[in-house]
C-alpha cells in the first residue's frame, strides 16, 4: 500500500466526534405546552392570556406553587376549550372562567372550613387571591350601565309587544345581536342575562 494512501486509510477507522449532548430544560413539558400554546384561531391571542403565558414561566422560575397551580388550571381549560365549539378567545370569555374558578375556591373553602382544614382553607385564600388579581385587570361595563341598556331594551321589547309577554330570549337577541345596546360592549353575557332575568321577572 502505498504511504499516500495512510492518511485516508486511517481516517475511516477513526471514531466520530460525539455530538454535545443537549441540557434538559428545567421547564417540564406540560407547562411548556401551556405557556406556548397557539390560539385557537389566527387571530392574536387576548391580553389576558398572553399574561397568564408570561407569569407561568416567570412563577415556574420562582417556584412559586401556589400561582403555578392557578395558571396551569386556568391555562388546561383554554387548551381544552379550543376542540370545542365555543373556544376561549377573549379576556371577557377568560373572565367568566376566572370567575367558576372563584366560586369553585369559596365553596370549597367552606368545606374545608367545616372539616377543620385550615390548612386547605389557607390555600383556597390564596388561590381565590391569586384568580382576583386576574379577574381585577379585564375592563368591563359598570353593572350600573348594563341594567340601564338592559331596562332600555326590555321597556321597548314590551313596547313592540303590546302587551304580550316578553320573552328573556328575545331580549338577550335584542340587546347582544346587530344594532343592539350592548353589541361588541365589554359585558358578560352571563351577567346580562341575570339582569334580563331579574327585570323580567319584577315586572
Amino acid at each position: 500500500m502505498s504511504s499516500s494512501l495512510l492518511p485516508r486509510a486511517f481516517s475511516r477507522v477513526l471514531p466520530k466526534p460525539q455530538q454535545p449532548l443537549h441540557r434538559s430544560s428545567s421547564i417540564c413539558a406540560t407547562c411548556r405546552r401551556y405557556a406556548t400554546a397557539p390560539s385557537s384561531t389566527s387571530l392574536p391571542a387576548p391580553p389576558l392570556l398572553l399574561k397568564l403565558r408570561k407569569d407561568l414561566k416567570t412563577a415556574m422560575q420562582q417556584k412559586d406553587t401556589a400561582r403555578l397551580n392557578v395558571l396551569r388550571a386556568l391555562l388546561a381549560e383554554v387548551t381544552s376549550s379550543a376542540k370545542s365549539p365555543n373556544p376561549i378567545k377573549t379576556d371577557l370569555q377568560l373572565l367568566s372562567v376566572l370567575r367558576k374558578r372563584a366560586a369553585a375556591a369559596k365553596a370549597a373553602r367552606a368545606e374545608f372550613e367545616k372539616a377543620g382544614r385550615q390548612d386547605l382553607v389557607d390555600r383556597e385564600d390564596g388561590q381565590a387571591s391569586i384568580i382576583d388579581e386576574y379577574a381585577g385587570g379585564v375592563e368591563t361595563m359598570s353593572v350600573e350601565d348594563v341594567k340601564v341598556a338592559v331596562e332600555k331594551t326590555i321597556g321597548e321589547a314590551r313596547e313592540a309587544a303590546q302587551g304580550k309577554a316578553v320573552q328573556m330570549g328575545e331580549v338577550m337577541k335584542k340587546i347582544l345581536g346587530p344594532g343592539g345596546a350592548l353589541e361588541g360592549k365589554p359585558v358578560e353575557k352571563s351577567e346580562v342575562a341575570r339582569l334580563v332575568k331579574d327585570i323580567l321577572g319584577t315586572k
